[in-house]
């Protein structure tokens, strides 16, 4: 019987050890919008880490998880008291401190509470797509925005939906809203009918 020469041993344990890691990486998909929040502490100043007053995403493609998100923190340095971090695929794109009237009036106030984050985009997702009304529909996109309402911070999830007459096209079906802190849906807006 011959033996399998020790080289050839460590390259198959090297290529076993390798398609293992490409795997977990394929399995691990799109970072969840609060483990971008810790990501973007790195790219705003010390007074901003952590107060987060608002995020939000772009429609998703190709997935109900969106890749493309802003987290918008509070900065006390900056003239209308906020710097923007955009993400793509979970690596930083841009950090900008937006020009917005509607943040003139951003004050330490409009921080959300990390205590009270405990459902993160995700969950929200899989929230929202099992409200009953949807079970019949294939849902195609999500967009979501994370932000304060007077029930605490609110996920506003947005769906779209497959058309019945034609399937390649997509429906905004509307929105369903989901406490941060507990997961419960709010309220929902939703319009099935739309999808004719």
């Amino acid at each position: 019987m011959k033996s399998i020469p020790s080289p050839f041993i460590r390259y198959a344990v090297v290529g076993a050890a390798l398609t293992f890691a490409a795997a977990r990486l394929a399995l691990a998909g799109e970072p969840t919008a609060l483990e971008l929040v810790k990501e973007g502490n790195q790219y705003v100043s010390v007074e901003s880490k952590d107060k987060v007053v608002q995020i939000r995403s772009e429609k998703s493609i190709a997935s109900l998880t969106p890749n493309l998100w802003f987290v918008v923190y509070y900065d006390p340095d900056a003239k209308f008291k906020a710097t923007e971090v955009k993400f793509g695929a979970g690596k930083k794109l841009k950090v900008t401190r937006p020009w917005r009237v509607i943040e003139r009036g951003l004050d330490k106030d409009k921080v959300l509470d990390n205590a009270k984050l405990k459902t993160d985009s995700d969950k929200a997702i899989k929230i929202a797509s099992a409200e009953p009304l949807l079970k019949s529909l294939r849902l195609r996109a999500t967009q979501l925005w994370l932000q304060r309402a007077d029930e605490g911070p609110v996920w506003k999830v947005r769906l779209w939906a497959a058309k019945l007459k034609n399937p390649t096209e997509d429906a905004d079906i509307g929105d369903v809203y989901i406490s941060a802190t507990d997961g419960k849906v709010i309220r929902t807006d939703l319009h099935i009918d739309r999808v004719d």
